[in-house]
């Protein structure tokens, strides 16, 4: 239930905010707007303001919206209205009046990664986990524990801290990851035992990466995955292997058949790995801090498939939860960061679609509604902050993929400006009809392979 209002909510605000851009800025330029409706299909509720020519309507398919504003090609105008009809209007009120829509879209994308910046948030602070043997991470020399300080896609030669940008967070630190490995290029760290502790550079190798997909495998392949955690044992769930051990809540884990544990991520690794190819258990020697009293204990972690794979269990919590700060900025910065993470992030956005159209980035990156819904539901059960986070990166979509160049997208209609402009003639109506029979199909291509994907992803 939570994943359907939740969903709902999110296309009803996103979708309202997009068509008042239009309304607002037509009402601003003169025109007249006979209707304004967030939905489609039959109307289950509308309503008039007092002397105002529009009709505000609720549609039965909550899955777009419109503006209908006077417009002599749509159907015919009294002559005294001539002059408030949209087709009447100068290139520049018209051209407005379309992208105002993708522009309300980003900037509540930006107001809401403003606020949030006001407030503040709590994230992990940016303390790495041991990284996997074979790792970038690992072969850039990354043990795990260390923090990080600053980072810079290129490496300029400063001395110690001068280069690179601070690092806010472990979540800010993906970001930089993802964008350098996206880029092509190599990702500095500066690190240090702590934040005031003298730093070293570590140079991640990303520009030799295949970058697909920015998911969880591609980190994983880096060698970032998740932030420090303590290798300590969590709830314990009955019947499981751990109980069987003789494992209590709250066991520090040292080392596993005399290897050190360095943190939770490790554990669970070395967890996973505690069976053969054919799903044989490998018992393992646990060495635990309890309480200040040192224990070894016999674990036989149970087989499972996953995924087509083997893999072992202990049925309990692994890793405590990370250390976690908060992240705040003034008025002034917060707005300059709200700002520059629209950018950017409309900028990964419009980069991904390229690498997609071209092929070096795979389809399985586009979205349809089922997996929106399911990340409204999963974001909504996190909290309010992971809520708007989520409304933020839905609406930078909206935005940009409105102000794409495909016919029945207000991009579109823009392009269309362009010609207008750069001509001195508006497109001809036997053009008008083939690029906008052109734009649908193209549309409805992307719709099938997003819900095609959406059917992946819920099925696995």
């Amino acid at each position: 239930m939570l994943t359907v209002i939740a969903f709902l909510v999110a296309l009803g605000l996103l979708i309202a905010i997009h068509e008042y851009g239009h309304y607002r800025v037509a009402v601003a330029c003169g025109v007249k707007v006979l209707r304004f409706s967030v939905g489609f299909g039959k109307p289950i509720l509308r309503w008039h303001r007092p002397g105002k020519p529009t009709e505000f309507v609720l549609g039965a398919l909550p899955l777009g919206g419109y503006v209908r504003m006077l417009d002599e090609r749509e159907a015919p105008v009294d002559p005294a209205e001539r002059h408030l009809a949209f087709n009447t209007q100068p290139l520049r009120s018209r051209a407005a009046i379309v992208a105002a829509g993708p522009l309300a879209n980003l900037l509540l994308a930006t107001f809401i990664y403003s606020v949030i910046n006001w407030v503040g948030i709590e994230e992990p602070q940016p303390v790495l986990s041991a990284p996997a043997a074979g790792t970038v991470a690992e072969r850039a020399g990354l043990r795990g524990g260390e923090w990080v300080l600053r980072a810079s896609e290129t490496n300029d030669g400063s001395d110690g801290l001068a280069a690179g940008e601070g690092v806010a967070s472990f979540e800010d630190l993906r970001w930089r990851i993802t964008q350098a490995a996206l880029d092509g290029q190599d990702l500095t760290l500066w690190v240090a035992t702590a934040p005031e502790a003298p730093a070293r550079p570590v140079t991640l190798a990303l520009a030799g990466l295949d970058v697909r997909e920015a998911d969880a495998a591609l980190f994983r392949r880096i060698g970032i995955t998740s932030p420090h955690t303590a290798p300590r044992v969590g709830q314990v769930f009955d019947g499981g292997a751990a109980q069987a051990a003789g494992l209590r809540d709250g066991d520090l884990v040292r080392r596993i058949d005399g290897r050190p544990v360095r943190d939770g991520q490790e554990l669970r690794r070395l967890i996973r790995e505690a069976v053969g190819p054919q799903g044989q258990p490998k018992p393992q020697r646990w060495d635990i801090d309890r309480g200040g009293q040192a224990l070894s204990l016999a674990v036989a972690p149970r087989p499972q498939q996953q995924g087509g794979q083997w893999i072992a269990r202990v049925e309990a919590y692994v890793g405590d939860a990370p250390a976690m700060l908060t992240v705040r900025h003034g008025p002034v910065d917060g707005l300059v960061r709200g700002v520059q993470r629209t950018w950017e992030m409309s900028w990964l956005t419009l980069k991904m679609m390229g690498r997609m159209l071209i092929g070096e980035a795979s389809l399985s990156n586009l979205s349809g509604p089922l997996t929106i819904a399911d990340y409204a539901g999963k974001s909504a059960s996190l909290g309010l902050t992971s809520y708007l986070l989520f409304l933020a990166l839905i609406s930078v979509s909206l935005g940009v993929l409105n102000l794409l160049p495909l016919p029945v997208l207000d991009g579109g209609h823009l392009m269309y400006y362009l010609w207008e402009a750069l001509t001195g003639r508006s497109v001809s109506d036997a053009w008008m009809e083939r690029l906008q029979r052109g734009g649908v199909v193209v549309l409805m291509a992307l719709m099938s392979v997003a819900l095609f994907n959406d059917v992946v992803r819920l099925a696995g």
